[in-house]
């Protein structure tokens, strides 16, 4: 199943954001799967700083190292972006 289509992961995503970039306020619903994460229209002010976080947290997790900043945002643009690009089939 690609990762997309894995409500499961895409709620495992939403989750790991929200704590590892201290975005308490927020809940999984609150983040649409579409719209790019680093924007402003997802509303989640995420800076630099969150980028490395979440760097560090997608390598806990998923074992997937993402330390060049052009591939980060290659693989982290949307929650369905980043769920096919850690679960392409």
């Amino acid at each position: 199943m690609i990762g997309s289509q894995d409500d499961a992961l895409k709620l495992r995503l939403k989750t790991m954001i929200i704590e590892e970039c201290e975005k308490e306020e927020f809940t999984p619903d609150d983040i649409s799967d579409e719209v790019l994460l680093f924007s402003p229209e997802s509303g989640l002010e995420l800076d630099s700083v969150d980028a490395l976080q979440l760097s560090m947290s997608l390598q806990q997790e998923f074992n997937v190292r993402l330390t060049d900043p052009k591939a980060f945002r290659r693989a982290v643009t949307s929650i369905n972006g980043l769920a096919d690009y850690l679960q392409a089939e």
